[in-house]
């Protein structure tokens, strides 16, 4: 865990900062290599997206798609910036500050931190019970469902440090 964007060639530490993507900033993501369709998502009312930059600049570094249920923040999609993948990323800890920005917005709405997710593989299901303290729920919804509880969801606040709006009413 990295508490700021660390700069994987020199290893300086840089601030974030969040805020909720605007729709014009999501059309031509995919077309630019992000894995996942932005603005298609963005067009789901029931979702707020947030994006991570690092402070003083305006490229997004990761997405995060976030809905807000009856006692919890659903995780709906997340994804590193295209430039952040891989053995030549530009920063580590785009993840853990994707999570962290979703955590905030359950503990801003009163839900302890508790947020879950459906992840897409095995493999990221022990990444994210590695990383975020992450709990299996065993459901016959999602077979690779978690949950971070309020104690895990404490533990990447305290990692994680970053500044920005939730827009939260």
């Amino acid at each position: 865990m990295t508490p700021c964007l660390r700069n994987k060639t020199t290893g300086e530490l840089l601030p974030t900062v969040f805020s909720i993507a605007k729709t014009e900033e999501l059309v031509e993501l995919q077309n630019n290599g992000w894995n996942f369709d932005w603005h298609s998502v963005g067009l789901n009312p029931s979702y707020n997206i947030y994006k991570l930059i690092v402070q003083g600049d305006t490229i997004i570094q990761g997405l995060i798609a976030t809905e807000v249920k009856k006692n919890a923040v659903y995780v709906a999609l997340a994804e590193s910036a295209p430039q952040n993948l891989g053995d030549d990323k530009g920063y580590e800890g785009v993840g853990g500050h994707l999570f962290a920005i979703a955590i905030k917005l359950a503990v801003a709405l009163g839900f302890n931190g508790y947020i879950y997710l459906d992840a897409k593989s095995e493999e990221l299901v022990e990444h994210y019970q590695k990383t975020l303290g992450a709990d299996r729920i065993y459901s016959r919804i999602h077979e690779y469902r978690l949950e971070v509880s309020e104690e895990s969801a404490c533990k990447v606040l305290e990692a994680y440090t970053l500044e920005g709006g939730l827009n939260v009413e």
